[in-house]
């Protein structure tokens, strides 16, 4: 074992010891630079989202913001993952969340001076998006060199963990900020939480990391798409991430029209709904933590990505027609539940089954869909502006329910996935037992 995968705790310890990946002290760092950094970006959405309805009024133009940040890290993530797989993954984190805290100090800014315009949001979005798509994959690819792969499901985990839980406390205190200081306030929190991830990554020492050469860009680009797409497994749980970001995560653009609009609760109840789908998006994530079976999980992805459509139908539709708070905040909570037992298990075997060589090139293309999400919800923003944001995002429940329960469930290899999962690790360890 390399010394920089050293553990500092015993085996023995007791149940209320670290986790198991947070017992790798690199990984450690990765993990509370990673938490600070998210939290951060989660501020900057509901600023930015907030700032925009705020300027216009308009759900077209909080769509295009969002588009503008989606359309360039779509055009750069599957090149962000190939220098991940032939660069120095370490430095690419430090220079692009260097980047982000710049581009985001001077929003902050621009929104005190009170010379903030609607184009600054635009541009700002554009350059971010395009950032983002070279710093997610090198961070998707990364953080697995910083454990051994028997705590992978935990390390994976934890990941999840970091999003679930700042969307806690980053929504609800982003909207109390906003509310008592105004939106730069915001924007200086999250710059600061980009800076703080750059400086702890020069204390990461990461072990030794095989890098391409000798082929190009576009020929490894080309491999990396060839391989997803004669994989069914990898193409049909990339294809559900794309629905989930294109059609499902909608409501987090749409949701300050639902605030203003129809529930009439303002930025901090904007901030409380956020926060209670990530009371159960974490909730589920630690419950999945301490689970080792698998035997169901291609179950539980598509059983996931069905509850998750539904439940965003419910919560449109009943902010429609019966505009009551607490039932939104329970449906809220549902939804990040379900959302996340589904994402968290999708991440799980694609980290699992990945093979090294091809990891930052298949998590750029899973970081894509998830970026394609404000996309997504600007298009659907767009819509929202003639058929009404309640309407525009049953719809895209709709449209999760139909890909879980068309393609994914018809796919042998995503229903017998735990099958495919167990052996895949029968065989690592049996490749590792005749190495020893």
């Amino acid at each position: 074992m390399d010394q920089n995968l050293h553990t500092e705790e015993s085996p023995h310890r007791s149940r209320l010891a670290l986790p198991p990946a947070l017992r790798y002290p690199q990984y450690r760092r990765f993990w509370l630079g990673s938490l600070v950094s998210v939290a951060g970006f989660q501020m900057l959405m509901f600023g930015q989202g907030w700032l925009a309805y705020e300027l216009t009024g308009s759900a077209a133009f909080l769509g295009t913001v969002w588009i503008a940040s989606s359309v360039s890290a779509i055009l750069l993530n599957l090149y962000g993952g190939v220098l991940a797989d032939r660069l120095d993954m370490r430095a690419m984190i430090i220079i692009t969340q260097t980047a982000n805290a710049a581009l985001i100090f001077l929003l902050a800014m621009l929104t005190l001076f009170e010379v903030v315009e609607p184009w600054h949001l635009v541009a700002i979005a554009f350059v971010v998006g395009g950032v983002n798509a070279f710093d997610q994959p090198a961070r998707q690819a990364l953080y697995p060199h910083l454990i051994e792969r028997k705590v992978m499901m935990s390390a994976v985990a934890l990941q999840s963990a970091i999003w679930q839980g700042t969307r806690i406390a980053a929504p609800a205190v982003a909207g109390i900020v906003v509310a008592v200081l105004n939106t730069h306030a915001a924007f200086f929190m999250a710059a600061a939480g980009f800076f703080v991830m750059a400086l702890v990554m020069f204390a990461v020492k990461v072990p030794p990391i095989e890098t391409r050469g000798g082929s190009s860009a576009a020929q490894d680009l080309a491999e990396g798409l060839r391989f997803v797409k004669d994989n069914s497994t990898f193409s049909i749980l990339i294809g559900m991430t794309f629905f989930n970001s294109f059609f499902g995560m909608a409501y987090v653009v749409l949701m300050p029209i639902f605030a203003q609009d129809i529930l009439e609760v303002g930025a901090a109840g904007q901030g409380w709904l956020l926060s209670a789908g990530g009371v159960g998006a974490l909730g589920v994530t630690m419950w999945l933590s301490s689970r080792n079976d698998v035997s169901r999980i291609g179950a539980m992805i598509v059983g996931g990505a069905t509850l998750f459509g539904l439940l965003i139908i419910a919560f449109a539709l009943t902010s429609e027609y019966l505009a009551f708070y607490p039932l939104a905040l329970a449906l809220m909570l549902l939804l990040g539940l379900s959302n996340s037992a589904y994402m968290m298990s999708i991440m799980s075997s694609l980290q699992t089954l990945v093979p090294d060589r091809m990891r930052g090139r298949v998590m750029g293309l899973y970081g894509m869909t998830y970026n394609i999400m404000p996309l997504g919800g600007g298009l659907m923003g767009q819509v929202a502006d003639r058929i009404g944001a309640p309407f525009t995002l049953a719809l895209g429940g709709l449209a999760v329910v139909g890909f879980a329960l068309g393609p994914a469930l018809a796919n042998r290899r995503v229903r017998n996935l735990g099958s495919l999962l167990q052996s895949t690790e029968e065989d690592r360890s049996g490749a590792l037992a005749r190495q020893g």
